[in-house]
């Protein structure tokens, strides 16, 4: 039963990819009535004409962001495409229909029947909700899509969001994020005491520990922040989305790879009562939309980085470096702490944390001879070359 088992999610999977093909480059037009309403108005509840169910989509995003925004926007029209137009799903950035951070009680309430975030964004609703996200030190995207889809991560994921009545699926992934962009140099651990830095997640407790102050803030409220001196550091994504941002123009340094976000998953919640009303085939098709978008997601990000970063050191004379040795090891080892914690905070953190930690472990062993090995080889090559 489970080879079976396997062999349908890996089909499904398959399947939810081929949508890909359809719905690449095109933006879903986020204008259109909705239940009689406007962004402005953004109308009511499901309403169902001649068979046609009508979802709102709302984002905690900013209206075509790269990545996040404009991704949310081609799941609503794939969606809707796909299922022939019987399950039509309009799209909203943030503050068009609730302000960003207030998508996931939105959702439970059923203002919107969906919403596309971050899924750490809800870490006062419960402690493991990050572990679905990214944690410090965690998972890649690759790690974190075969923990959720073939290592029990989705099952895990549906026990903690069935307390709040949603239920959500992968839908996009940044990749390993930046460190952040700094006023002044990071040199050692003595250099984050006092700093006041945008992060949010469990990452936040890490640079609290390192002696400075994190503050979490959605996209649009960063660069004000910088500009006024609020905060003195952020993090926001990587090249693509923070060279959009202008952080070049109020940031000198910045550093990168980043110790907390390998692979920030964003999510398609949905409340509970709304999906279950679906019928199977249903779905089924927004499964395999939202796990299309988990594979377009990062490669998205994977394409649009390596430019953008040329663009910011070639173009904008930003300071790119990594972080020096030491401090980055204590990174790492302060993370293990904190998310090693949360194990204690009740019974389902723990089943959370020792699935997720059991398949972390895992995958590093095997790392050593998968893309990791491969690359670090690859590496080793071209410079003696």
């Amino acid at each position: 039963m489970k080879n079976k088992k396997n062999f349908l999610k890996r089909r499904q999977l398959l399947v939810g990819a081929t949508a890909l093909t359809a719905a690449a480059g095109l933006l879903a037009s986020c204008k259109e009535k909705i239940d009689g309403g406007t962004p402005d108005n953004p109308g009511k509840s499901t309403s169902i004409s001649k068979g046609i169910i009508q979802w709102k989509m709302i984002t905690c995003w900013p209206r075509d962001f790269p990545g996040g925004g404009t991704q949310s926007q081609k799941l609503a029209k794939r969606i809707t495409e796909s299922s022939g137009g019987k399950l039509e799903v309009k799209n909203f950035a943030a503050n068009e229909v609730v302000p960003a951070f207030e998508v996931f009680d939105a959702v439970r309430e059923g203002t919107a029947e969906c919403g596309h975030a971050a899924p750490y964004y809800w870490i006062s609703k419960h402690k493991a909700i990050p572990f679905f996200c990214t944690v410090p030190g965690g998972m890649t995207a690759m790690e974190k899509a075969a923990w959720i889809i073939y290592g029990g991560g989705q099952e895990l994921w549906d026990e903690l969001y069935g307390e709040f009545g949603v239920k959500s699926f992968l839908a996009g992934n940044t990749g390993v994020q930046m460190g952040g962009w700094f006023q002044k140099e990071i040199n050692s651990m003595e250099d984050f005491q006092g700093i006041k830095m945008r992060m949010p997640g469990l990452g936040a407790e890490v640079v609290n520990r390192m002696g400075g102050t994190a503050v979490n803030m959605p996209a649009g409220e960063i660069m004000p922040a910088l500009q006024s001196g609020v905060i003195d550091a952020a993090e926001w994504v990587g090249p693509w989305n923070d060279l959009a941002l202008g952080f070049y123009k109020v940031a000198k340094y910045y550093y990168g790879p980043g110790f907390h976000e390998g692979g920030t998953a964003n999510e398609l919640i949905i409340n509970k009562a709304s999906f279950e009303s679906l019928s199977n085939d249903l779905k089924s098709l927004v499964r395999d939309a939202c796990h299309a978008t988990a594979l377009e997601g990062p490669s998205e990000y994977f394409a649009n980085s390596g430019y953008s970063l040329d663009v910011l050191k070639q173009e904008h004379n930003v300071d790119v470096r990594p972080f020096p040795k030491d401090v980055l090891n204590n990174m790492f080892k302060i993370s293990k702490q904190v998310v090693e914690e949360t194990a204690s905070l009740g019974p389902l953190h723990e089943k959370i944390y020792n699935s997720w930690n059991n398949f972390l472990n895992q995958s590093m062993r095997y790392q050593q001879y998968g893309d990791f090995g491969y690359m670090r080889d690859r590496a080793l090559a071209y410079e003696k070359s």
